[in-house]
């Protein structure tokens, strides 16, 4: 019935969003690699590995700053 397909379009849904995330969080990684590694080896040296953890850290924050400010847009808007 009417339940069934609105719990449907709910799971579709949440399944859309995580395959977003997904796809965002690799472009992430790719655009993180390619600024920060020059010459792929057996290990990353200590300047390396803090390249991409800055560079993730500061997409993650940007990500939730978005997402934190699109929440307010939406909540706003229902009031």
């Amino acid at each position: 019935g009417e339940a069934d397909e609105a719990e449907l379009q709910h799971l579709v849904a949440a399944e859309q969003q995580k395959a977003q995330f997904t796809a965002q969080v690799h472009h992430f990684m790719e655009l993180c690699w390619d600024k920060c590694v020059e010459k792929p080896g057996n290990h990353l040296d200590s300047c390396t590995e803090n390249c991409l953890s800055s560079c993730v850290d500061h997409f993650i924050d940007t990500t939730l700053a978005i997402t934190s400010w699109f929440a307010q847009i939406v909540q706003k808007g229902g009031q």
